[in-house]
């Protein structure tokens, strides 16, 4: 062979090694526009090259390393904004319905009051009012009680409100945590196989 040859030869080789780079970083490119997956197979099927040139290639490697990686922490960042819109959401829910059942706590307590204040002057009017008062009175005690019974509906409706808030909360958290872990799993799969 003449030495000549053997240059032209490495020349095209080269040129050849470029052009499948070129290829390679366009893929990248199209692939991250249309948001597909980021994986040595798909780089090379899109770039037309065999996923053994992104192997052993060394600036062919660095390319898809690069890509996968940055590929993978965008990912994170939209998965982790997401988790905490969701918690945020959750958060807000649970906050509103412990400051509702403060709230009817202090009405139901406010109330009780009101109704052992009246009883005391009902027993006060029945010894010193005549038949008629005390019938009128007692029309407002039972008004009064009735009162105190819807409030207590409401309380124990708003507890219960409370609790699957809370409850729903935790499943928010377990899911979200779950799907954390199998981001990772996944993350560190592809790391894997790369």
């Amino acid at each position: 062979m003449r030495p000549g040859s053997t240059a032209a030869a490495i020349a095209a080789r080269q040129r050849q090694t470029e052009e499948k780079l070129a290829r390679v970083e366009t893929a990248i490119g199209q692939l991250r526009r249309e948001r597909g997956r980021l994986a040595v197979r798909a780089i090379a099927e899109r770039a037309g090259v065999s996923a053994t040139f992104l192997y052993e290639n060394e600036a062919a490697r660095a390319l898809v390393k690069d890509a996968v990686a940055d590929s993978r922490s965008r990912h994170d960042r939209q998965a982790q904004r997401e988790h905490d819109r969701i918690e945020a959401s959750w958060r807000e829910r649970s906050l509103n319905a412990e400051a509702e059942l403060t709230r009817t706590q202090k009405e139901v307590f406010a109330h009780r009051q009101r109704i052992g204040e009246l009883m005391g002057q009902l027993r006060d009017f029945d010894q010193m009012v005549p038949g008629e008062s005390v019938q009128q009175l007692t029309t407002e005690n039972t008004t009064l009680k009735h009162r105190v019974h819807q409030l207590t509906q409401e309380h124990r409706k708003l507890q219960e409100r409370l609790e699957g808030a809370r409850s729903n909360l935790r499943f928010a958290k377990k899911r979200i945590a779950d799907l954390e872990a199998q981001l990772l799993e996944q993350g560190n799969a592809p790391a894997a196989r790369d």
